[in-house]
C-alpha cells in the first residue's frame, strides 16, 4: 500500500480546499483515480505526480519522495489457465517474497488489465495458456512496463529457446518450488526488495 503518498496527497488536497472531484477535474482524471491514489491502492506515475505538484502548487520532490518511499510493496503475478497451478504455485510465491503483493489469473487478458492499473514488478507466465501463448502475453506485458521482470513456467524445456527471445528474465519447470522461484530471482533483469532472508 502506497500510505505515505496517499497521505501526503490527501493532506495538501485538504489544505488547499479541494475536494477529490475538484482536484480530479483539474486533473483531467476521474474521481474514482484520486480515491484510488489518497487510499494507497494506485501510485500515479511521474507524469500525473508532476502534474499534482503543479496543480496544488507544491514542490516536485515533495510529492515524489513521497512516491519513492511508498513505492515499497512489489506487485508479482502468477499466470498460469489451471487453477490448481495457481492454488499451489502461490503459497510458494508468498512464502519466498513475504513483502510483495502475489495475485494469480487464469486469464491473459485479466493479467493484462491488471499490469495497465499497477507496475507489475514480477510475472511468472505459463507458456501454454488455452488459446493465448504466454509469449505473446510476456510481449504485451513488456509494452507496458518494460521494467517488468518475466519468469516462464512451462512443463516442456524445449520452450526455453523461444522463451529467450522475449526478452524474459528467466525460465522454470513446473512446478513452483521455494528453491526454483529463489534461484530466479538471482537473474532478474530489474532486480527489486523481496523482503526475504538476507534483504
Amino acid at each position: 500500500m502506497s500510505m505515505l503518498f496517499a497521505e501526503t496527497l490527501r493532506k495538501l488536497r485538504t489544505e488547499r480546499g479541494l475536494s477529490q472531484r475538484e482536484l480530479a477535474e483539474r486533473m483531467y482524471v476521474t474521481r474514482p483515480t484520486v480515491a484510488r491514489w489518497e487510499n494507497g491502492s494506485r501510485l500515479p506515475d511521474a507524469v500525473m505526480i508532476a502534474r499534482l505538484s503543479r496543480c496544488l502548487d507544491v514542490d516536485l520532490n515533495t510529492l515524489l519522495n513521497a512516491a519513492a518511499e511508498s513505492d515499497d510493496l512489489p506487485n508479482v503475478i502468477l499466470v498460469d489457465d489451471r487453477k490448481l497451478i495457481l492454488t499451489g504455485g502461490l503459497p510458494v510465491l508468498e512464502e519466498v517474497l513475504p513483502n510483495a503483493a502475489v495475485t494469480g489469473f487464469t486469464r491473459p487478458s485479466e493479467a493484462v488489465d491488471f499490469a495497465k492499473t499497477n507496475r507489475v514488478a514480477l510475472a511468472f507466465l505459463d507458456i501454454e495458456l488455452g488459446n493465448t501463448s504466454g509469449l505473446d502475453l510476456c510481449r504485451t506485458l513488456l509494452e507496458i512496463n518494460p521494467r517488468t521482470n518475466v519468469v516462464f513456467l512451462t512443463a516442456y524445456s524445449g520452450y526455453s529457446l523461444d522463451a529467450w527471445s522475449t526478452g524474459a528474465s528467466g525460465f522454470m519447470l513446473k512446478p513452483i518450488t521455494a528453491e526454483g522461484v529463489r534461484a530466479q530471482l538471482k537473474n532478474l533483469r530489474y532486480p527489486f526488495s523481496t523482503g526475504g532472508a538476507g534483504e
